[in-house]
């Protein structure tokens, strides 16, 4: 426990260590640094990344296999940007899930909706018929 001393002007000091755990102040702010490779590391991927999304027009892919090759690409350069230049991959494991899990939900709902429209489509067509 702290000590209170009179210091002879009639007032009270705390004899105790002064660091951030007993007085409160803010500890100072860690700065990480990153080798300049892994920057050119991640800059390299996404330039293969995004000539391989062109060379998928280039080479005149069309249809689901098309879409899914783009989409895939998009989520890899979005999750790399997202992981180095925002530095996601050296935060906390909570503070990633508060920013990663609400958009990966809203894909999950987005899903679920599109079988639901499917099954309405369904329905509607197998009473009401095809329509006039």
């Amino acid at each position: 426990m702290a000590e209170a001393t009179a210091n002879g002007l009639g007032q009270h000091t705390l004899h105790a260590a002064h660091d951030a755990a007993t007085t409160g102040a803010p500890p100072a702010e860690v700065h990480q640094e990153h080798p300049i490779k892994l920057y050119l590391v991640v800059w390299a991927w996404l330039f293969i990344l995004s000539t391989c999304s062109y060379l998928i027009d280039y080479f005149g892919l069309h249809g689901y296999l098309r879409w899914s090759l783009i989409l895939i690409f998009m989520i890899l350069k979005a999750g790399l940007i997202v992981a180095i230049f925002m530095h996601m991959a050296w935060e906390r494991l909570a503070l990633t899930y508060a920013i990663i899990l609400p958009p990966v939900l809203v894909l999950v709902f987005v899903a679920m909706m599109v079988f639901e429209a499917d099954y309405t489509l369904l329905t509607r067509m197998a009473f009401f018929g095809a329509g006039p």
